[in-house]
């Protein structure tokens, strides 16, 4: 078991891809918050007119 476990943590494609799908959920994370403050700004000014 624990050199699975080993194998696991040292493995560099795993790495790589775990990596990877956080950047990604980053990305997308930070793309919808730029959304939202976008569309924010916009309802506010058609709203105080």
């Amino acid at each position: 078991m624990f050199s699975a476990l080993t194998t696991l943590l040292y493995d560099w494609t795993n790495g790589v891809i775990m990596i990877a799908v956080f950047g990604l959920v980053c990305v997308i994370l930070i793309g919808i918050l730029v959304n939202f403050m976008t569309s924010g700004k916009g309802k506010d000014k058609t709203n105080s007119n």
